[in-house]
């Protein structure tokens, strides 16, 4: 792992436990997690899974759009990395992608075609409760984990993890399950505004999000706000492409 200074460090934990705000924005809150966190380890890409209100995890966020594709591959699949630490509440750590197809017989040929070579998959969780659980995904560097980077990394998920629950308890009182489905909903709406703008602007899936969550961030809107506004209404579309 590229080491981290510990200003940093703290810059990232505070920001990742900040949930407690007005107007929280679950779905760009869970994007921002995977960019700090593929930041933090100079991975190559960080997927998020969350439980639904059945228990069943469904992709939320990934850092770019090459993982959202590995990730909806293991779930289709029911194997790999992220559904073995949700089920377990251990971190699997360390494993080299071109070894692992006794152990993942799908998932890991998948992975690796996909330009992975290593994995790690941390739970989110809270004592013995998990909700979710974060894919990290190694290249060609920032593969191994090695000293404290396990610990950071579980420690960056189990505050993820608070400050989901918190944000649950304190703000809404509504059960955690009720949110995260209206999460999912909201991630269909994305995927069709970055579709949207990806097309009206001649420009690939990732830079469309970006060019979303820039508009968002810059007019104080939700983000599931504007990307609704984009797909119904052609006007906000030219809003969002050319502000």
């Amino acid at each position: 792992m590229t080491i981290v200074s510990a200003e940093r460090m703290a810059t990232i934990f505070v920001e990742v436990a900040d949930t407690l705000v007005d107007d929280f924005d679950l779905i760009d809150f869970l994007h921002m997690l995977t960019d700090r966190a593929a930041d933090l380890v100079d991975a190559a890409a960080v997927g998020l899974l969350l439980a639904d209100q059945h228990g069943r995890l469904e992709f939320m966020a990934g850092s770019n759009e090459n993982v959202k594709l590995v990730e909806l591959f293991q779930l289709q699949n029911h194997e790999g990395p992220c559904l073995e630490a949700f089920r377990t509440a251990v971190p699997v750590i360390n494993v080299n992608l071109s070894e692992a197809g006794e152990r993942w017989p799908l998932f890991a040929p998948r992975a690796t075609a996909a330009g992975f070579q290593s994995v790690h998959a941390f739970p989110l969780r809270l004592r013995s409760q998990v909700i979710g659980a974060l894919n990290v995904f190694g290249g060609i560097k920032g593969g191994t984990f090695e000293g404290t980077d396990v610990p950071v990394m579980q420690a960056l998920a189990d505050v993820a993890a608070i400050g989901l629950l918190q944000e649950r308890a304190i703000r809404r009182g509504e059960l955690l399950t009720e949110q995260l489905h209206g999460a999912l909903t909201s991630r269909i709406v994305i995927e069709q505004a970055k579709g949207a703008v990806a097309q009206a602007a001649g420009i690939d899936v990732d830079e469309a999000f970006a060019v979303i969550r820039g508009y968002a961030r810059r007019h104080n809107r939700k983000l599931t706000d504007v990307a609704h506004a984009s797909v119904t209404d052609p006007a906000m579309l030219a809003r969002i492409l050319y502000d």
